[in-house]
């Protein structure tokens, strides 16, 4: 497809222009951006699929007993595992000799190879990001939150395990309609999280990441309209609209996982962007977790490739891994 209005050859090399170039295409990254920087995000060095170790069962030894009476030494089965397929993507650069030679020399402002690599970069980023949000039905895709925190968690195979044949398995999920009986508006918002919010509470274990779309974070914020309202300060360090939410006894900041991309195609080749439209997402993130392969975490894959009939350069981004899942019954979804 043309560059929209002059070709990359003239954006990059025409002189006095300026040497940042505008980015219009990066998306709403929260989710990646949230799972990167979590100190629980634990890469992988290889195997068949990416295990995750689970303790699905208490020890069926614990009995009372009395003087020499006799106890039960029989070994228990507490120990499971799920099985997440490796995925991958990767996005190509690339550059002609003539382009090379057209890029060259003193007049260069910003260098083509580099800003054709700046814009892969946030092209592999909104691709992940949105497959983080997924259910993983694309050839390829990774099983992301439409799938590990499922509004149907009774149903459907995640990491090798049946969900309807075991319930530990099983995240919480709240419809307003279905379980609150009625549509969610600013008056009640509160009281449907609150709802959700409290069955993932486990000792110190609670929701520490509240992922909402356009709506429900704005039927939130209207509910807050008449009181003080705190952003969460490391979210807004990052740069993301956020509020706090305290209603299970700590501060979790709800983040808005929409914003110009809203939930709906917008054009910009990679579909739906961020939460499903009325949607919050409940997450302990110590228990879902982003595992890219240490050796390809959206790195420059060596060497480059060169056309053997042609008088041209490709470079890719490689990037390779899944979402997985330690604990499905502290993570929730509140939807329609």
């Amino acid at each position: 497809m043309p560059s929209p209005n002059v070709s990359e050859i003239l954006t990059t090399t025409l002189i006095n222009r300026t040497r940042r170039l505008a980015d219009n295409m990066t998306r709403n990254i929260v989710l990646l951006n949230r799972m990167s920087k979590r100190g629980t995000v634990k890469t992988f060095d290889g195997g068949y699929a990416i295990r995750q170790e689970l303790m699905y069962a208490n020890n069926t030894t614990y009995q009372r007993y009395s003087g020499y009476q006799t106890l039960n030494i029989q070994p228990s089965d507490v120990f499971t595992s799920a099985d997440f397929p490796i995925r991958q993507a990767a996005v190509a650069v690339t550059i002609s000799g003539l382009e090379e030679i057209q890029n060259s020399g003193e007049e260069r402002m910003i260098n083509l190879l580099d800003s054709r690599i700046t814009n892969a970069e946030r092209t592999m980023e909104n691709g992940i990001d949105y497959d983080m949000h997924s259910n993983g039905a694309a050839a390829g895709q990774i099983g992301g939150l439409a799938s590990l925190v499922s509004t149907s968690p009774t149903s459907g195979i995640v990491g090798g395990i049946d969900r309807a044949s075991w319930p530990f398995w099983q995240n919480v999920a709240y419809s307003a309609v279905t379980n609150g009986g009625a549509a969610a508006t600013s008056a009640n918002i509160q009281s449907y999280m609150n709802r959700v919010g409290l069955q993932l509470v486990r000792g110190r274990d609670r929701t520490d990441l509240i992922l909402a779309d356009n709506n429900y974070y704005r039927l939130y914020l209207e509910s807050l309209q008449a009181i003080q309202r705190i952003t969460d300060p490391e979210m807004a360090a990052a740069g993301f609209t956020n509020l706090a939410y305290m209603g299970e006894g700590a501060s979790c900041p709800v983040v808005l996982d929409g914003g110009f991309q809203g939930f709906t195609n917008d054009g910009l080749g990679l579909g739906v962007g961020g939460a499903p439209a009325n949607t919050m997402y409940f997450l302990n993130t110590r228990y879902i977790h982003y595992r890219p392969y240490a050796g390809r975490n959206m790195k420059v894959l060596e060497p480059d490739r060169y056309a053997i009939n042609q008088d041209s350069m490709v470079r890719l981004i490689g990037w390779a891994g899944n979402m997985t899942l330690s604990n499905a019954f502290l993570q929730g979804v509140l939807s329609a």
